[in-house]
């Protein structure tokens, strides 16, 4: 990876926290970890589209998915 890419040693540090969390909070079952993740991670998705859908397209000034759906 280059190192420009590469994240900061605080921020490792900080993502094997919260992995080691994930998986404490469902009872060292890495595999119950990951399936709580994607479902966190859809929610998220699913709330962030419909986010999205409520900002004007002037408030956006054309960034996100409207830009690539107007036709030029």
């Amino acid at each position: 990876m280059p190192a420009e890419l590469a994240p900061s040693a605080s921020a490792t540090e900080d993502l094997e926290a919260a992995a080691d969390q994930a998986i404490a909070a469902c009872d060292a079952d890495a595999r119950e970890a990951v399936k709580a993740l994607l479902l966190a991670n859809d929610f998220l998705e699913a709330e962030l589209d419909a986010l999205r859908s409520e900002v004007s397209a002037g408030y956006a000034r054309g960034r996100g998915r409207r830009a690539r759906d107007r036709k030029e």
